[in-house]
């Protein structure tokens, strides 16, 4: 064999070891030497560190780049990505947060404890009160309805499951607040349209009212639905118009929204209990 024959088979060589040591990688046991879960499917690795670092809250592209150690353009290519999916959206900055999309893949796949036990409640809340009632859970700066019953008929306050709302109006907005750590209660407020002294008054009494708060001549009444834990996980309300809801709304429904509240609460622990047994 001569020496040019040797060279050129010399890379052939070579990318049959690099084939071999790829299919070994691929074949190899997931591992999580250093603390982090590899799936052996890199791109999915990746996205699921972007979802990681938007549990906490919204982020930008510079923060989802120092949380994750992705290059930045991944990161960017990835959020995008997700974002066109819905399981990302923008808030009012620009930053990127958890999307909606994850709410209707629970409630799609039925595994969702507390979708599970809210429908009856809330037409329980409908059929007392005669107003719509909701399910709000926080996503970062604002709000998604994950459950809902409307009126038949007559002047109503429609939310569809899915919406997104504010977080800085709105009786549901102040019970997802209320009970938040010191720095997102701050952060929170910062553009709210109630109080640091308001939300004071709704943990003491354990329930929110808002009036013209979110729109002009609407009004509801919220309470917390918490889990196993005793964290606020997400509030439910009823909404209306003012004319037919009366001057002093909490005082007449409070007490109707918090037994419903305390209901799915109290269903959320017997279920957590249970799948423990």
């Amino acid at each position: 064999m001569t020496v040019s024959n040797l060279n050129a088979t010399a890379p052939d060589e070579q990318r049959k070891s690099a084939v071999s040591a790829d299919m070994s990688s691929a074949n190899a046991t997931p591992c999580a030497n250093d603390g982090e879960i590899h799936s052996g499917v890199g791109v999915l690795d990746k996205t699921v560190k972007i979802l990681d670092a938007l549990e906490s809250g919204p982020a930008t592209l510079a923060q989802l780049v120092a949380a994750t150690g992705l290059a930045r353009p991944t990161a960017h290519r990835l959020a995008i990505a997700l974002e066109r999916h819905r399981f990302v959206i923008r808030d009012q900055h620009g930053r990127f947060t958890l999307g909606s999309r994850f709410a209707e893949l629970a409630a799609a796949a039925g595994e969702d404890r507390l979708l599970t036990a809210a429908g009856p409640i809330l037409q329980t809340l409908l059929d007392r009160t005669g107003e719509s009632a909701q399910i709000y859970r926080r996503q970062g700066d604002q709000r998604v309805c994950i459950a809902a019953v409307e009126r038949a008929s007559g002047l109503r306050d429609s939310i569809p499951v899915g919406a997104m709302l504010s977080m800085e109006a709105g009786s549901a907005a102040q019970i997802l607040l209320a009970w938040e750590d010191a720095e997102r209660l701050h952060q929170g407020l910062r553009h709210a349209k109630f109080t640091a002294a308001k939300l004071a008054i709704v943990r003491k009494r354990g329930w929110a009212e808002s009036i013209n708060e979110r729109d002009e001549g609407v009004c509801s009444i919220s309470a917390p639905i918490r889990n196993a834990s005793g964290q606020v996980i997400a509030a439910i309300s009823i909404s209306g118009p003012n004319g037919r809801m009366g001057a002093n709304p909490g005082r007449r429904y409070a007490p109707l929204v918090m037994a419903a509240g305390k209901y799915l609460t109290d269903a959320l622990a017997k279920a957590s209990n249970a799948s423990r047994a």
